[in-house]
C-alpha cells in the first residue's frame, strides 16, 4: 500500500485510466492528496468537500467500492476496445498500462483517514481540529477489482463486452436533446410482466427486438392505434427487459428528425444496440421532419445503421393527418401526392395494432393487475367499480384499467375498502 504522501503522485501517473481524476469523488481526493504540504485551510477545505461528495454519493463507509467502481464508467482505449470484443488486439503496452493504472487505484483507495493526517507535513498547526475532522472508511472494492491483477483485467473486459462503456455502460436510455444525446437518470421502470393482455401484437414486437439483439432479420416498428393502449409501454419494457443484453434507447423528438445523421454518427460505432424511439409520432403536413422519416426508413445516405432499430408509436395508422379539403386544389397529379402521405406507414417493415379493448379482455386486465398486487376485493364489486370508471373517463383502456386499480390499492390501504 502507498503511503499517503505517495499516492498523489501515484494517481496523477494514471494513463489509460487518466479520465477518472475527472469525475467528483476521486478528483476530490487526489485534491486531498495533494494538499498534504498545503496550509492548513486549504488541507481543511479539501478534507470537507471530499468528504461531502463521499457521503452524497453515499460511500462514507467504503470508498475503495466509489473509486473502484468508476472503472466501470470510464471510456478509454481498453474499455472501448473490449466493448467491441478486440481487447486482445491492443498493443502488449496498453495491457500493462491498464494493470499498473488498476493497481493504483486499488492501493490509493486504501488510504486511511489517519494515514491521511500522520503524512501531513503540518498537522501540529491543526491542532484539536485534526481530532474532529469526520472519517471514512475504507470499505472494499468491486467484485471485479478484488482478485489479482489479471483476473481484474479479464473481469473489465468481460464487463465491457455486456455493457458497454461511458455513458452507455452507466445508463440504458437517453434522449436527444439540442444536438447531443443526453442520459435519463431515471428511466421508466415499467417491465413487460406488469403489462397485461395484448399477448399476440405485444409479442410481435418482442420477437422482432430479440431477433434484433442476435443479430437477425429485423424490421423497423410502428405501434399504432387508440390512446392508452400500452404501446409506448411495451417499447419502454422491452428496454428494461434487455438492457443487460446490450440493449440501448435513444428517444428522439418528432420536431429533431432532421438531426438524424449526427445521432447515427453518435452511435454507428458504439458496441450496442440501440432503439430509436418516436413517441407519438403525427404529422400535420408534409414538412421536413416528414421527409427525413422517409429518408432514414427508406435507406437514404443517413439509414440507419446495423446497431440501430426505429421504433415509432402513434394513435395514427397514416401518420399523416388528412383533410378532405387536401384532395381538391389545381394539382395535375393530386392522386399521386395523397398516396404519398399516406404511405409512411407502409416504410416501416412492421406495423402492429393496439385497438381498445372489448369489456371482457378490459375486466381480464383490471383482474390480472388486481391479483399482481394481492388486492382482495370481491370479484364483482371490483368489475363493477371498473366499468363505472371505465364510463366516466369515455373509454376501457389498459391505462385505464391501471388507474382504477392504483385507486383501488390505494382505498385499502386507507382502511376505506
Amino acid at each position: 500500500m502507498y503511503l499517503a504522501d505517495e499516492a498523489a503522485l501515484q494517481f496523477s501517473s494514471l494513463s489509460v485510466y487518466k479520465g477518472i481524476l475527472n469525475r467528483a469523488v476521486p478528483g476530490a481526493f487526489y485534491r486531498l492528496l495533494c494538499a498534504y504540504e498545503s496550509h492548513p485551510l486549504e488541507f481543511t477545505r479539501a478534507w470537507g468537500e471530499f468528504f461531502a461528495l463521499l457521503c452524497d454519493r453515499g460511500y462514507s463507509e467504503n470508498l475503495a467500492g466509489c473509486i473502484s467502481e468508476t472503472v466501470l464508467f470510464d471510456e478509454n482505449a481498453f474499455s472501448k476496445a473490449a466493448a467491441a470484443g478486440e481487447e486482445n488486439l491492443l498493443p502488449a503496452t496498453v495491457r500493462w498500462a491498464v494493470q499498473r493504472d488498476m493497481k493504483i487505484l486499488r492501493e490509493v483507495a486504501q488510504i486511511t483517514p489517519e494515514q491521511m493526517l500522520e503524512a501531513y507535513r503540518r498537522r501540529e498547526e491543526l491542532g484539536d481540529m485534526a481530532d474532529s475532522l469526520p472519517r471514512w472508511k475504507t470499505g472494499q472494492p468491486i467484485e471485479g477489482m478484488r482478485g489479482s491483477i489479471a483476473q481484474c483485467l479479464d473481469w473489465m473486459a468481460d464487463y465491457y463486452r455486456r455493457h458497454g462503456c461511458g455513458i452507455y455502460a452507466r445508463y440504458r436510455a437517453f434522449v436527444w436533446r439540442e444536438g447531443d444525446i443526453a442520459p435519463v437518470a431515471y428511466p421508466d421502470s415499467i417491465r413487460l410482466t406488469s403489462l397485461k393482455g395484448y399477448e399476440i401484437p405485444r409479442g410481435l414486437v418482442h420477437d422482432n427486438t430479440v431477433s434484433f439483439l442476435e443479430g437477425l432479420s429485423c424490421n423497423n416498428c410502428l405501434l399504432y392505434g387508440d390512446r392508452g393502449t400500452g404501446k409506448s409501454s411495451t417499447v419502454k419494457a422491452l428496454l428494461n427487459e434487455y438492457c443487460d443484453k446490450g440493449l440501448r434507447m435513444v428517444e428522439m423528438p418528432k420536431e429533431s428528425l432532421c438531426d438524424f445523421p449526427k445521432l447515427v454518427e453518435r452511435i454507428a460505432q458504439v458496441p450496442l444496440r440501440f432503439i430509436v424511439f418516436i413517441d407519438d409520432l403525427s404529422f400535420s403536413k408534409q414538412d421536413d421532419s416528414f421527409a427525413a422519416l422517409k429518408a432514414v426508413l427508406e435507406g437514404g445516405l443517413a439509414a440507419c445503421p446495423e446497431n440501430a432499430l426505429i421504433y415509432a408509436t402513434s394513435n395514427r395508422r397514416h401518420l399523416l393527418r388528412e383533410r378532405f379539403s387536401d384532395r381538391e386544389g389545381d394539382e395535375v397529379h393530386r392522386r399521386d401526392t395523397i398516396q404519398e402521405s399516406l404511405s409512411l406507414a407502409d416504410r416501416f417493415g412492421l406495423s402492429v395494432s393496439f385497438s381498445v379493448p372489448g369489456k371482457a379482455e378490459y375486466l381480464d386486465i383490471v383482474r390480472a393487475l388486481a391479483k399482481e398486487r394481492r388486492l382482495n376485493v370481491e370479484s364483482e364489486a371490483l368489475e363493477l367499480g371498473a366499468e363505472r370508471w371505465a364510463l366516466e373517463r369515455g373509454g376501457r383502456s389498459p391505462r385505464c384499467a391501471k388507474q382504477y386499480i392504483s385507486m383501488v390499492e390505494s382505498r385499502i390501504k386507507r382502511g376505506l375498502l
